[in-house]
């Protein structure tokens, strides 16, 4: 099923999953999968990181048993910037082999060890590269505070349109910790044309390790309730664990009330904190379903 349709139906859940490192055992992404599809998530994206093998294998293995094993759609991550057209093919033939029709396609974390295969430097090319070819269900990604390398959030809406225009369905967004940057985001967002469902991603910020890892890499920033919350709870584990999961269900909670288009909570592999904030919002979930 191309998840785009069940947008016209009510306010999605999803769940992000990342393939465990190559030092794990196989049967812990199993583990997690067993917790979490008893959440009724509408999808499952597996990410393509450092854990999903050569040519996305792992993904691809890990995509196709939520759909074909647990029965639960998926969508696989592809980022672009290190793989040539062929190894494109390769990847996107092999994902309709096994009966994926999602894929979230980006352009990838860019580092001084990336090696750029030159086919491919943003994801809108490797959008209009799969649409000429295939009939996938596209999703792409997207910025409320801006990506960290545009210049502006004006040209970053601009380039969030081209992608859109390439052939994406719908938006899942970076995480954010203050809902008003997302609300401004979808106003932006509108007022540029872009009319596809925005995902709304949240992350539940269970460690500070975890917190100063995502702000480096996304330069998101942090609003003073959170910050107080971090220096208030960061010398205790489980104090924080579940002030990060009460954080999460209020701006989630927030967002249903304000009509969101659905919500991605990135799990980071933690069935327990996704059935804590699934415990907490099922029943909003439900009424906006009715």
């Amino acid at each position: 099923m191309k998840i785009s349709e069940l947008f016209k139906e009510k306010t999605v859940l999803s769940f992000e999953i990342f393939p465990p490192k190559p030092t794990a055992e196989e049967t812990v992404i199993y583990e997690t999968l067993d917790g979490l599809t008893g959440l009724h998530p509408d999808f499952i994206s597996v990410t393509y990181g450092a854990g999903g093998g050569k040519n996305g294998s792992k993904t691809i293995k890990i995509a196709s048993d939520v759909k074909n094993r647990y029965n639960i759609e998926s969508v696989a991550h592809l980022p672009c910037i290190g793989i040539t057209k062929n190894q494109a093919v390769q990847i996107l033939d092999s994902l309709k082999e096994n009966s994926i029709e999602n894929i979230l396609a980006l352009r990838g974390d860019i580092s001084p060890d990336t090696v750029s295969a030159g086919d491919f430097s943003h994801a809108s090319e490797l959008i209009e590269f799969i649409r000429e070819r295939y009939d996938f269900n596209i999703i792409a990604a997207c910025y409320p505070e801006g990506h960290p390398e545009s210049k502006s959030i004006i040209e970053d809406i601009n380039f969030l349109k081209h992608k859109v225009d390439c052939g994406v369905s719908h938006l899942i967004t970076q995480l954010f910790l203050d809902n008003n940057y997302f609300y401004e985001f979808c106003e932006r967002a509108t007022i540029a044309g872009i009319d596809v469902p925005i995902e709304a991603g949240i992350m539940p910020v269970t460690n500070k390790a975890q917190i100063e890892r995502m702000v480096k890499l996304c330069g998101i920033r942090l609003p003073k309730k959170f910050i107080k919350m971090m220096e208030r709870y960061e010398n205790n584990p489980v104090a924080l664990r579940d002030a990060g999961i009460a954080y999460a269900i209020d701006q989630i909670v927030d967002l249903i009330s304000q009509d969101v288009n659905g919500i991605h909570l990135y799990t980071m592999n933690n069935p327990y904190v996704a059935k804590r904030i699934y415990e907490a919002v099922h029943r909003l979930l439900a009424v906006q379903h009715c």
